[in-house]
C-alpha cells in the first residue's frame, strides 16, 4: 500500500511536538487526494524540500488532527533524488 503524500507545516508543531494537519496546504492535498484522516493512519508529510513518516492522531486537546513525527527521522527530499539516481 502507498503512503499519501500530505504537505504540513514543519512550524506548526503542538506541546507534544506533533504536527498540526490544519494549514491551507494540507487540507488542500487531503481534499485533491480524498483522504480523511483516522487515527492510526500512515502518511508521508512535506515542505518543501523535506519530508518525514507520521501517524496521524487526534489531538483531544486542541479538537484537531495532528501526525506523530520522529524528528530525528526528517528527510531532505534532494538527498532522495541523488541517492535515487547512484
Amino acid at each position: 500500500m502507498i503512503t499519501p503524500k500530505v504537505f504540513a507545516d514543519f512550524q506548526n508543531a503542538d506541546a507534544e511536538k506533533r504536527l498540526r494537519l490544519n494549514c491551507i496546504g494540507t487540507i488542500e492535498d487531503l481534499a485533491n487526494q480524498s483522504i480523511e484522516l483516522q487515527d492510526g493512519q500512515l502518511l508521508t508529510l512535506y515542505s518543501e524540500d523535506l519530508e518525514v513518516d507520521g501517524v496521524v492522531q487526534f489531538s483531544e486537546e486542541e479538537k484537531l488532527w495532528v501526525a506523530a513525527i520522529d524528528w530525528e527521522r526528517i528527510r531532505q527530499v534532494e538527498d532522495l533524488v541523488v541517492q535515487a539516481q547512484v
